[in-house]
């Protein structure tokens, strides 16, 4: 049997940064009334364009008119540099912008109120996913603070606690080969005994990855969103590189600090494999949660819309 060739594109985006690519739907129609219109989707570390290929063509399905945003996480982010990090997002911030889900630097304030759905997948995901969000609130975090817009977060194997342990076991799953293998993990135990020296020497974070769970344990994780924001978390028992005790456990905390949660366990898939395993559940379990989303911003204008004397007997309803 041949091997299976391997992608070096995306169908329909194009690359506008080193491991960032864009689809934009914008001339092809606002679409429904329901659609999202920008699906951010931040990867599993080293994944390839391959399997990412799946997630885009079948949200390119359920949502044509949907601009997507595919960010990868390489294996050299759990090492870099916080500056490092935020360099490498600038193009997604950028265009963000351009898809006017931020104000742009000709506007004070967003053009229009967009639908942002953002799928997250592992904690190499969820390490861009936050970096993403720390230098969002930072630049435009007062934008948001009265009002929030329609989105949902998807949640796929993460997020968990990262140690040394962790970072061990993905990586002994991405080299195959058995020599490189302890090479690579004595390499990755050196580097991350020196950044936590690092850490406690200058007394600040080198580096997000140790504080990734309690980062996503944050409403507005992205400046969009905020205790009203559906999540959905995606996780299963079989899983070695996120145990679903952990994700459960922040899930429920989650759901304790007022957020609106919902869970999928599934049991014979493993990490970033549930979709494979499962497609129908899947998807189903992703499209109920952006139906979520929608609920809650019809709800919201019918709110807005009724006179302030009447919104306190709306309130029951």
């Amino acid at each position: 049997m041949s091997p299976t060739p391997r992608v070096h594109s995306l169908e329909g985006f194009s690359m506008i940064a080193p491991g960032i690519y864009l689809r934009d739907s914008r001339e092809q129609g606002q679409g429904s009334d329901t659609s999202p219109n920008v699906i951010l989707i931040f990867a599993w570390m080293g994944a390839q364009l391959r399997y990412l290929r799946n997630y885009t063509n079948t949200y390119t399905k359920l949502y044509p008119n949907a601009s997507q945003i595919v960010v990868r996480s390489n294996p050299d982010t759990f090492w870099s540099k916080i500056s490092t990090i935020q360099r490498r997002l600038v193009p997604v911030i950028e265009a963000l912008e351009a898809l006017h889900c931020l104000p742009s630097s000709k506007s004070s304030s967003a053009q229009k109120r967009p639908r942002i759905l953002t799928h997250v997948f592992s904690n190499g995901g969820s390490l861009q996913l936050t970096c993403l969000g720390h230098m969002l609130q930072q630049k435009y975090g007062s934008v948001f603070a009265q009002r929030s817009l329609t989105s949902a977060l998807i949640l796929d194997s993460c997020p968990t606690i990262v140690d040394l342990n962790t970072v061990k076991i993905v990586f002994s799953a991405m080299v195959q080969n058995p020599i490189i293998r302890p090479i690579i993990l004595t390499f990755i135990s050196t580097v991350y005994f020196i950044r936590h020296c690092l850490s406690l020497l200058f007394g600040k974070r080198m580096t997000l990855v140790s504080n990734i769970h309690i980062d996503m344990r944050n409403p507005r994780v992205l400046p969009w969103m905020g205790l009203h924001t559906p999540r959905l978390y995606l996780f299963s028992r079989k899983d070695k590189s996120s145990p679903w005790q952990e994700v459960m456990h922040h899930a429920k905390t989650a759901k304790e600090l007022g957020m609106d949660v919902r869970c999928e366990l599934f049991e014979e898939s493993d990490h970033v494999s549930h979709m494979r395993i499962e497609p129908e559940r899947y998807w189903s379990s992703v499209q109920e949660v952006w139906a979520v989303a929608i609920s809650k911003e019809k709800r919201e204008q019918i709110i807005s819309q009724t006179p302030p004397d009447q919104q306190y007997y709306r309130s029951f309803l």
